[in-house]
């Protein structure tokens, strides 16, 4: 059971990152788009913290976790690079 639960947050947080991510390309002013960039990176670093968990309680093995963890820890780099992109267009103001 506690697996189950544990799980089901991995899946929330995981899938919130893209929805975030995909909100924040609809945004409607700069301000909005790294808004939603950061919850989309307060995600990424949620699900890192599930898929640790699950590492730790053996659900997952080491090297299944550590391959996943890979991926996150690369998407968090992608995201915290564009809200840096991002807020450096802001400052500089418009074109």
């Amino acid at each position: 059971m506690r697996e189950y639960v544990m799980s089901k947050q991995l899946l929330r947080s995981a899938t919130s990152i893209g929805a975030n991510a995909h909100e924040a390309h609809n945004a409607q002013s700069d301000r909005e788009f790294i808004a939603k960039m950061y919850i989309a990176l307060k995600e990424a670093t949620e699900t890192e913290f599930w898929i640790e968990l699950l590492i730790r309680t053996d659900y997952l093995s080491r090297q299944q976790g550590d391959n996943i963890l890979a991926d996150c820890v690369e998407l968090k780099k992608i995201l915290t690079t564009i809200i840096k992109s991002a807020k450096a267009r802001m400052q500089k103001g418009p074109q």
